[in-house]
């Protein structure tokens, strides 16, 4: 498929509208919300770290009403059941062959386009699993039927690296579904300031409303947009530089072990996504690059030694990725 010069601009111009929209809800934090757009576009899911109070469930609930998309949100906790999430059969005895009855499905909240899961290292390993069918293949099993979600279909799913008391760590495999883990900081006095003018100003609570923003985006355009970024043309010499790049964590002293073959197709997926945002139709070793550490840090882990060290994920990962010589194009 060959991207024509006006679309790419029509996509770019699409999304920088689309970054701007949230921005009227969102103060700040400009670096999380492109890196989300990128997993949009990406087709991915993203996991969000932060300690509470730093936007991260009105970040998602303003993507979704700038977007027109379905939104739905489940706060996870110790007895959360994995039906909670996906839904479950009943027998319903007024249909069906006459003395049996017949099996109805009750959808569960993934049904949706934009899947909130609040604080999802609160639930028990059981519980997250439910996601992994989820977010690797868009269906659901139910008593043996499977059901497609509605595309598109994006999990953002937060957890709090400070309170871990009743937390259970998220397996690998669940962390592996997550194209970008992203974390979120405190903002700087300015934005702070920003902030705290925007929602104590004329209004009562704690719930800032987002009827100021409108919907610039529907399903249909979101998925043009996700078919254009898997046509963003990627040189072997920057294929080559990402497998380079992942390969490099399976070795590098204080990691435990590396990232595998999906940390590599993460960062080109991010990569081509973040190329359509920059209004080109192919990728740069930069591109590559800049998605290193939120496509890599929760597909790592710290060596022993490293931890007892105080030593981090991102400043491993740094000095693994300067390592990495960049292709010349």
């Amino acid at each position: 498929m060959q991207i024509k010069p006006t679309d790419l601009s029509r996509a770019a111009e699409l999304l920088q509208t689309l970054r701007t929209e949230v921005g009227k809800a969102v103060v700040g934090q400009q670096l999380a919300v492109d890196q989300i757009l990128v997993a949009l576009v990406a087709s991915g899911h993203v996991l969000i770290e932060g300690v509470p109070g730093l936007g991260k469930t009105l970040l998602a609930r303003a993507l979704a009403k700038a977007m027109a998309l379905h939104y739905a949100r489940v706060q996870f906790t110790p007895d959360l059941m994995p039906s909670d999430i996906t839904g479950h059969a009943v027998l319903d005895a007024r249909s069906g062959e006459a003395g049996l009855g017949a099996l109805r499905v009750h959808r569960g909240p993934v049904f949706t386009n934009l899947l909130l899961a609040d604080e999802i290292n609160r639930a028990p390993a059981k519980t997250q699993s439910a996601l992994l069918e989820v977010m690797q293949e868009y269906q659901v099993t139910l008593e043996g039927q499977t059901l497609a979600l509605p595309r598109p279909f994006m999990v953002l799913a937060t957890q709090n690296p400070i309170d871990t008391e009743g937390t259970y760590p998220l397996p690998e495999a669940q962390l592996d579904r997550f194209l970008l883990k992203i974390d979120i900081g405190y903002p700087p006095h300015d934005e702070e300031t920003a902030i705290l003018k925007r929602t104590t100003d004329q209004l009562t609570g704690d719930q800032f409303p987002l009827d100021a923003l409108t919907p610039v985006l529907d399903e249909r355009a979101v998925l043009t947009l996700q078919r254009m970024a898997a046509f963003i043309r990627v040189d072997d010499k920057v294929l080559d530089y990402a497998v380079r790049i992942v390969r490099s964590t399976r070795s590098w002293p204080g990691l435990a072990s590396g990232a595998g073959p999906r940390g590599a197709i993460a960062l080109v997926r991010a990569a081509r996504a973040t190329a359509l945002m920059g209004n080109r139709d192919f990728v740069t070793p930069d591109d590559i690059k800049q998605f290193a550490l939120p496509a890599l840090r929760h597909r790592v882990m710290l060596a022993p030694d490293a931890q007892l060290e105080g030593r981090e994920i991102g400043e491993l990962l740094a000095a693994a990725l300067d390592s990495v010589e960049a292709p010349r194009l």
